[in-house]
């Protein structure tokens, strides 16, 4: 990977990339990129938890919920999942489906990496019936759901910081094989453009990641699906939120066997690298995109409003290894107010539905 980054940095106008570029590099590259190798990631041999992993309840939730919404306002059965990593989300999903809701389902899973793809069929075949694609844009426009669970911290962003009242880009260059940070001052007219309409407004030495990727990825959201819902899970800041002295660093963050990296510069390649997001930045282009608002809730809250209540078994199981004890601690670890949920949010929004969050929730 240092090779290759040694040489996309020489061969760049300014010896220097963006941290877009960077990012991209060595989580995409289709040979040395960390999300494309042979490697668990995911789960306690890998890099980082999710939701989906943590219990099958979260997948057979969401399809008791979406099958739910489906009925309400008579929207086609149809569920793309974009970034569906080892493909335990989506196993859940169908298993739930298949045994509670038994009603035919399209079901296509938008995955670039050729190792989840593969770590995908093993799981859901022969038994389930998949559609899997690499990009987004190979679907044909589409009546449905488009969901993600953390897609959108993963994507590339550019880094700006405020140095002396002037905006800079931090850039990535390399020496002898060490990869370094230079800041230049910034001219991107994409990155002002998106800091001047969300109102960001820098302290001195304050650092923020800017998500164009994550615009580009709402536009093709938007062309894809023709009349639906966007649901995401992921955890981010309000503006507001990004004010607070303690995220003058921003957050651009790497994940090695459960461990917290502060510099992303390091080991290129071999872990996860991840961000907050904008939230009202990602209502906002939404919305510039006709995808509308529908709600943004708390992980936990849109958990008890899709009923996860209902799935606690109220039977006192002694055995703390049964699968009841089991199954109930996942279900109170994801809906206490310390617990993982507390930190993300699902964001609902639609496209040429007219909803609102009482159409979204069973009474």
């Amino acid at each position: 990977m240092i090779t290759y980054l040694q040489s996309l940095i020489e061969n760049s106008p300014t010896k220097l990339i963006s941290y877009a570029d960077y990012i991209g590099a060595v989580l995409y590259h289709p040979e040395y990129g960390y999300y494309m190798k042979d490697k668990q990631k995911v789960g306690r041999q890998g890099d980082f938890i999710t939701t989906s992993n943590i219990s099958d309840v979260y997948g057979r939730l969401i399809a008791k919920w979406f099958s739910s919404v489906c009925e309400k306002t008579n929207l086609p059965p149809v569920f793309c999942e974009i970034g569906g990593g080892n493909g335990r989300f989506a196993k859940a999903f169908i298993q739930e489906w298949h045994e509670s809701i038994k009603t035919p389902l399209h079901y296509m899973i938008v995955e670039a990496s050729p190792y989840h793809r593969k770590l995908q069929r093993e799981l859901l075949t022969p038994g389930y019936s998949v559609v899997q694609v690499e990009r987004l844009d190979e679907i044909k426009e589409f009546e449905g759901t488009i969901f993600s669970n953390e897609l959108f911290d993963a994507l590339p962003v550019h880094v700006v910081e405020l140095v002396d009242g002037q905006l800079f880009e931090v850039m990535v260059g390399c020496h002898d094989e060490e990869l370094f940070e230079q800041n230049i001052q910034l001219k991107n007219p994409a990155i002002i453009s998106f800091i001047e309409e969300s109102k960001i407004e820098l302290q001195e030495k304050q650092r923020i990641e800017i998500p164009l990727a994550m615009v580009k990825m709402l536009q093709e959201i938007s062309k894809t699906l023709t009349k639906g819902m966007v649901v995401t899970a992921d955890y981010g800041y309000t503006i507001e939120e990004w004010k607070d002295p303690l995220r003058a660093k921003g957050s651009l963050r790497g994940y090695y066997q459960h461990k917290m990296i502060d510099n992303v510069l390091e080991s290129p390649g071999e872990m996860d690298i991840t961000t907050h997001i904008h939230f009202d930045e990602l209502i906002q282009k939404g919305e510039q995109v006709n995808l509308k608002l529908v709600t943004k809730l708390r992980q936990d809250e849109f958990l008890l409003k899709a009923g996860i209540l209902k799935e606690l078994e109220n039977h006192y199981d002694p055995n703390p290894f049964s699968a009841v004890s089991k199954r109930n601690r996942a279900i109170r670890s994801l809906i206490m107010p310390t617990g993982m949920s507390s930190y993300f949010h699902i964001i609902i929004q639609q496209k040429g539905l007219e909803l609102s969050e009482s159409n979204v929730f069973t009474d």
